[in-house]
């Protein structure tokens, strides 16, 4: 039969079929061949007389994550807060580039609107071209836009500790009873409270991938140099003089560098997209 990994811890799998949940172990040539089974996978599955099941094939991915690891994936909410511990949108663009990347619907959450002032951010955003949800977990704001948006899909919530992700997931599933980390004061941040990847169902053929430490979704799956100024859609209608322009420098002739001088590229988006090419070059 089919179905679909929602958890693997300790060599074992939990696989759904329908309304059937079955725990299988992989065959011994998925280790020989290097094959490493994960959450979001589609596999085929046989299942023995006494109820054990084993893991026969996975079926073709459409995209894989390194860190953390969970395949196709339809939509990637990264989450942010305007609030302590703020988010930097140098963080921001990385993931929603890798998104992008990934050929994955990036939505941008602004959580914590209701003691932070997301209103810029989400205007900016908005404009480039990315779906923006403004939320306040106490007043349930934006939740079921967020539901909405995320019907359907097998998605992944990416955020840093402390900006509200467990309490966001608590809220849209609260069967899950994700713990929820106090943020410090002191340190201006939150503490890790997720440790593994985890699928959850949301009905509806949603399933919510939670996602451990605020280092998730790693820029090392962001390829190389070549590959950054692709993850930032608003340059592509500015000309330059070369068609192989890496928009850096002075660059009288790159479009996107006078689009910035005139304000019709924002500024910190084109920092972002140096700083990141300096992090791939690095």
């Amino acid at each position: 039969m089919d179905g679909l990994i929602t958890r693997g811890i300790g060599g074992f799998y939990t696989v759904v079929n329908g309304d059937e949940i079955i725990t299988c172990k992989a065959r011994g040539r998925f280790r020989k061949d290097g094959i490493i089974p994960l959450p979001g996978d589609r596999v085929k599955i046989s299942v023995k007389d006494d109820g054990m099941g084993r893991l026969d094939e996975i079926l073709p991915r459409k995209n894989v994550f390194t860190r953390p690891p969970v395949a196709n994936l339809d939509a990637l909410v990264m989450v942010a807060s305007a609030a302590p511990p703020v988010s930097n949108t140098l963080w921001i663009d990385k993931i929603l580039g890798l998104a992008l990347q990934k050929g994955v619907m990036p939505i941008l959450c602004l959580n914590k609107s209701d003691i932070g002032d997301t209103s810029g951010m989400a205007v900016m955003y908005k404009n480039i071209g990315f779906t923006v949800i403004q939320t306040a977990v106490p007043t349930k704001q934006g939740m079921d836009e967020l539901r909405e948006a995320i019907k359907g899909k097998i998605l992944a919530f990416s955020g840093h500790s402390g900006v509200g992700k467990s309490s966001i997931l608590n809220m849209l599933l609260p069967e899950a009873n994700m713990p929820v980390g106090e943020v410090s004061d002191r340190l201006g941040r939150g503490r890790h409270t997720t440790r593994h990847v985890e699928l959850f169902s949301l009905g509806e053929d949603t399933w919510i991938a939670d996602t451990p430490g605020f280092s998730a979704f790693d820029s090392l799956d962001l390829g190389d140099r070549s590959n950054i100024k692709e993850l930032f859609p608003e340059f592509e209608e500015y000309i330059c003089r070369f068609r192989d322009c890496e928009h850096i420098g002075e660059g009288a002739d790159c479009g996107v560098i006078s689009a910035v001088k005139s304000g019709e590229v924002y500024e910190s988006r084109y920092e972002s997209y140096k700083k990141l090419r300096e992090r791939i070059e690095a």
